[in-house]
C-alpha cells in the first residue's frame, strides 16, 4: 500500500475500472475486497484518510444486536450473528469472543433477559459464540467486581464480538490490494461524468496531496460514503430526496480500574432508551453510547456536554467508583449512516441497521444503512447487485472463508503489537536492523518508533492524524498522551515522507487542534 506507487498504476490503467468505489470506510472497504477477490478491476477513492469518520468511531463491537431482536428484526440479527462468527474466524488476530454480564434486578429481568439472550444464541447457530446463561448476584461481582451491589440480585451473562476497527479497515485494504485492487486516500471526488445514454461511467478526483485532477472511468461507479452518501447523490440528480438521517453516538474512555477483568457489561435500560455498554478494550475501558439525532453531518463530530453527562451518570449509577469528567482519557463522537425513514417519523434507536441499495436511473450504485459487524454482506449484495443491473455474468462471493491479512490464531491480547497479527514480526525486524526504531515513544501506549515508519510505509499513513488516529488508536486511548508524543511521530513521518520543518510544524499544529476535542477541560 504505497499511495505514490498505487496512483502511478491508477492513472496508467488505460482499460478503465469495473468498479470505481467513492468512500473508504467500511462500506467502501468491503465492496474492494468484494469485487476484487472476484476478478473486477477495481479502485477506492477516499477524499480524506480511510476510516476517517464514522467507520473509526464505532463502540468497537462485532454484535449481533441485541436491541434489534427486541425490535422483532429477527432477519437483521440472523444475518448479523453469521457475519460476526466469520469475522471472529477471518480476523481472529482483531476479532475476539468477548463475554458480557447484564445486572439484573428481580426475577422477572432474569427470566426475560435469560430466555430472550438464549434465543440469540439458537439465531446464531453454528456460529454462536457461547451459551448464555444465568449467574447468581455473587458470580455477578466476581465478574465485575466494580458494580454496585445495590443495583442487582443477579446477572446474565452472553457473548458478542469485540474489535478494532481502524485495524480491520487497514488489514481489508491490504488484502484487498493483494488480490489486485487500487486504493488511495486523501482523493476527493469532485464530478461524475456521464456518456451520451446518460449513465455514469466515471470520477473526476482531485488529489488533495498536489491539486491535480484526475478521470477514472469505471464500469461501475459505487456511492459507499456513509454519512456523505447525499453529497454523491446530489452530483448524479440535484435536488435528489435525503437518503440518510444521522445519528450521533458518543463514547467515553476510561482507565481500565473502572472495569477490571476481563469482562464487558450491558445496561439494557437507559433514560433515553438506548443500552448502554462499557467494553474492555486495549487495557482501557470504551463507555457508550448516547443516539442524538443530527441534522447534518460532519467530519470531526464534536460531543454534545449532555451526551458525555449522560454516559457518566448512567454508569456512576451501576459502578462503586463513579467516573468523574478528570477520569475520562478520550471522548469521540462518531455518526451512524441510518437510511432515512419513510412514512412516519421515527426516533434514530428505533430506525433499522438494514442496509439499503439504491441504484439511480443514470446507474449510480449507493449503499446506504448498515453496521461494521454486516460491511461484508453488504458487500456481497452490492456486486450481486451490479452483476444484475448491468447484466454482467454472475459470479460467486470468495470472501466468506476468506482468511483477512495479518491472520494468525496465535494472539496475545497483553502485546501491544497483538493489532498487526503477523505483521508484527516484520515490525520488530525494523527495529532490529535499525535499533533507534526499536525505541519507546509512548510506554502507557505501547508504542515504538517503528510503527510509524511501518505505518508510512505499508499502511499509506500520510500525516500526524493517521497514525496517532487510526493506525494506532492513541488519540481514543489517551488524547493528552497522544498530543505529548505527536511532534516525535511528525518527526519520523517527515524523514519518511522526505518533507520539511514547516511540515512537521503544521502537522504538530493541526493535530493539537483534533486533538483538543477529545479532552474533557
Amino acid at each position: 500500500m504505497n499511495r505514490e506507487q498505487m496512483l502511478s498504476q491508477a492513472v496508467s490503467n488505460d482499460q478503465g475500472f469495473d468498479f470505481v468505489i467513492i468512500g473508504g470506510g467500511a462500506t467502501g472497504i468491503g465492496i474492494a475486497l468484494e469485487a476484487a477477490t472476484r476478478g473486477y478491476r477495481t479502485l477506492l477513492l477516499e477524499k480524506h484518510d480511510f476510516t476517517k469518520s464514522t467507520s473509526s468511531k464505532s463502540t468497537k463491537l462485532v454484535h449481533g444486536g441485541v436491541r434489534y431482536l427486541a425490535q422483532g428484526d429477527i432477519a437483521l440479527v440472523r444475518e448479523a450473528c453469521i457475519e460476526r462468527g466469520r469475522l471472529l474466524k477471518n480476523a481472529p488476530h482483531l476479532v475476539k469472543n468477548q463475554s458480557f454480564v447484564i445486572p439484573t434486578f428481580g426475577w422477572f429481568d432474569e427470566l426475560m433477559y435469560t430466555v430472550g439472550l438464549t434465543f440469540y444464541d439458537l439465531l446464531a447457530g453454528s456460529y454462536s459464540l457461547g451459551r448464555s446463561l444465568r449467574v447468581s448476584k455473587k458470580r455477578a461481582l466476581e465478574y465485575i467486581p466494580t458494580i454496585e451491589p445495590k443495583k442487582i440480585t443477579a446477572g446474565v451473562v452472553y457473548h458478542d464480538g469485540q474489535f478494532d476497527d481502524s485495524r480491520l479497515a487497514i488489514n481489508v485494504l491490504q488484502t484487498a490490494t493483494e488480490h489486485g485492487a487500487m486504493v488511495l486516500n486523501y482523493m476527493n471526488v469532485v464530478k461524475l461524468t456521464k456518456n451520451t445514454n446518460g449513465i455514469v461511467d466515471g470520477v473526476v478526483a482531485e488529489d488533495l496531496e498536489t491539486g491535480r485532477s484526475y478521470t477514472f472511468h469505471g464500469k461501475a461507479i459505487i456511492n459507499a460514503t456513509g454519512v456523505f452518501a447525499d453529497d454523491v447523490l446530489q452530483m448524479d440528480i440535484p435536488g435528489q430526496a435525503k437518503t440518510i438521517s444521522p445519528s450521533q453516538g458518543v463514547h467515553v474512555v476510561l482507565d481500565k480500574s473502572f472495569l477490571p477483568g476481563n469482562h464487558a457489561m450491558m445496561i439494557p435500560k437507559t433514560d433515553d432508551g438506548r443500552v448502554l455498554f462499557a467494553v474492555p478494550w486495549h487495557n482501557r475501558i470504551v463507555v457508550g453510547t448516547t443516539d442524538t439525532p443530527i441534522p447534518n453531518a460532519s467530519l470531526e463530530p464534536v460531543a454534545l456536554e449532555e451526551e458525555i453527562e449522560f454516559i457518566l451518570n448512567t454508569a456512576g449509577r451501576y459502578l462503586t467508583k463513579a467516573p468523574k469528567r478528570s477520569d475520562v482519557l478520550s471522548v469521540f463522537a462518531g455518526l451512524r449512516p441510518l437510511a432515512a425513514p419513510t412514512g412516519e417519523s421515527k426516533k434514530t434507536k428505533e430506525i433499522s441497521r438494514s442496509h439499503k441499495i439504491i441504484v439511480t436511473q443514470s446507474e449510480l450504485f449507493t449503499m446506504v444503512g448498515g453496521k461494521w459487524t454486516t460491511f461484508r454482506r453488504m458487500a456481497e449484495d452490492m456486486v450481486n447487485r451490479v452483476e444484475s443491473v448491468k447484466g454482467w455474468e454472475k459470479s460467486k462471493t470468495k470472501t466468506r472463508n476468506l482468511k483477512i491479512h495479518g491472520y494468525t490464531n496465535n494472539v496475545n491480547h497483553s502485546d501491544p503489537l497483538y493489532v498487526y497479527g503477523t505483521d508484527k514480526e516484520k515490525i520488530l525486524e525494523l527495529a532490529r536492523v535499525e535499533p533507534e526504531l526499536g525505541e519507546t515513544l509512548s510506554q502507557s501506549l505501547g508504542i515504538i518508533k517503528a510503527q510509524v515508519v511501518w505505518a508510512v510505509r505499508n499502511e499509506m499513513a500520510r500525516n500526524v492524524e493517521d497514525f496517532l488516529a487510526r493506525r494506532t488508536r492513541c488519540l481514543l486511548l489517551d488524547a493528552r498522551e497522544s498530543m505529548r508524543i505527536a511532534p516525535a511521530v511528525a518527526a519520523i513521518m517527515a524523514r519518511e515522507l522526505n518533507r520539511d520543518k514547516n511540515w512537521e510544524r503544521e502537522q504538530v499544529e493541526n493535530y493539537l487542534a483534533i486533538a483538543q476535542n477529545y479532552i474533557l477541560s
